[in-house]
């Protein structure tokens, strides 16, 4: 299946089991994320951005003091979830656990 198509819900739901914390709010991947300060929340965010860039695939993101609140959407798959998102959302979740919380 191509990186850009979206998940039918069976794929969307077996996608979710594996992504602990995760849930689906308003057709996106979404996920908040609280860290020690606002430090670590920015230093999780940078790194973020680097993975993020790499794929060439960006979230739609926000930040207050030491939370981060992340929601995942394919544009080029109809502004719905894709196996690009689920593939960041993993990429994320390692990254957060990599920040002292």
């Amino acid at each position: 299946m191509p990186r850009a198509t979206a998940l039918d819900t069976t794929a969307l739901q077996n996608a979710l089991t594996e992504l602990p914390g995760w849930s689906v709010a308003g057709d996106k991947l979404h996920k908040e994320f609280t860290f020690k300060n606002f430090a670590a929340a920015f230093g999780f965010m940078a790194s973020v951005a680097i993975e993020a860039n790499r794929m060439d695939h960006h979230p739609e993101w926000s930040n207050v003091w030491n939370r981060v609140v992340i929601d995942l959407v394919t544009h080029g798959a109809g502004n719905r979830i894709s196996a690009l998102d689920v593939e960041l959302a993993k990429k994320i979740d390692a990254l957060a656990q990599q920040v002292t919380r």
